[in-house]
């Protein structure tokens, strides 16, 4: 069996010039507290990449994992997002500061507006605003997540600034391929959250099961195998330090290209959908 210490997770490149790893961990749904633990147990185990939010409350927890972990801060990747109340031109630049404080760094690797909220319509003059941050320095890399085509189409068109990465709900139920197939000819990468289904249906499937028989490693490996074969990014959750090393072991399996295909037969359309459409969703 492979031990987790010893793999490393592949590396993707943005189209800013900048780099992100593939397989990350994510805090949705973590308390602040339990933060601290989980993320220095997923330092140890050896995710580099660490994906969290505003909402999530527990920014604060993530920054004092970062300090005690004894890690080269040019060693991790990490992530933070913008709340929906959030946005708008004048209140950008106060939530970033109040992450930044939070998490105790100088600059975050990548900053994402969390929610496209169409019928608020302030989506154009907050990326606007991302813009200015990523020329201050203290964001390296600017995105979004739960946007539409037609919204990274409108961002683009009226900015110039290509997003260098979208976050949306994907999993082997609802892949994503529109969405994947247009954003890669923009050169923008996908990170998939709630990789796995959440932990639903998905991971009873018996195709799934089959498969990860066949490699002698469990159905998350097997999905996560495939977000990776893929070229998604990455960001499981699990406050279970087994499951936190077994999710990192995935970057050692290799699918078949048939299995791969199989995975990809599982579609199932928008009724696969398990999170808000960001095309109607607008919450605060």
């Amino acid at each position: 069996m492979t031990s987790a210490e010893t793999l490393t997770s592949p590396v993707l490149s943005f189209h800013d010039g900048r780099t992100i790893p593939q397989l990350g961990y994510g805090v949705w749904q973590v308390e602040d507290d339990v933060a601290e633990r989980v993320v220095g147990e997923a330092f140890r185990v050896g995710y580099r990449h660490i994906d969290t939010a505003a909402i999530y409350g527990n920014e604060a927890g993530v920054g004092r994992a970062i300090a005690s972990s004894g890690l080269d801060r040019e060693d991790l990747f990490i992530t933070t997002k913008l709340w929906n109340a959030d946005q708008g031109r004048d209140k950008v630049a106060p939530a970033f500061e109040t992450s930044l404080d939070k998490l105790g760094l100088d600059y975050v690797d990548l900053y994402l507006i969390h929610w496209l909220q169409p019928k608020r319509g302030l989506y154009l003059e907050t990326w606007e605003e991302f813009a200015k941050l990523k020329e201050s320095g203290r964001v390296r890399s600017i995105g979004v997540s739960n946007f539409t085509v037609e919204a990274l189409e409108e961002i683009q068109r009226e900015t110039g600034v290509v997003p260098v990465i979208n976050q949306v709900e994907t999993h082997p139920y609802f892949p994503q391929a529109e969405l994947r197939a247009y954003e890669e000819s923009k050169g923008i990468l996908h990170e998939s959250w709630s990789p796995l289904g959440q932990g639903k249906d998905l991971l009873k499937d018996q195709v799934l099961r089959e498969i990860a028989e066949n490699h002698g490693v469990s159905v998350p490996n097997v999905v996560l195998g495939w977000h990776l074969a893929l070229g998604n990014v990455v960001i499981p959750k699990s406050v279970t330090p087994e499951r936190i090393a077994q999710n990192w072991t995935a970057v050692a399996l290799t699918l078949e290209p048939a299995e791969i295909e199989a995975i990809n037969g599982l579609d199932k359309g928008a009724a696969g959908r398990i999170g808000a459409d960001p095309a109607q969703a607008d919450f605060a």
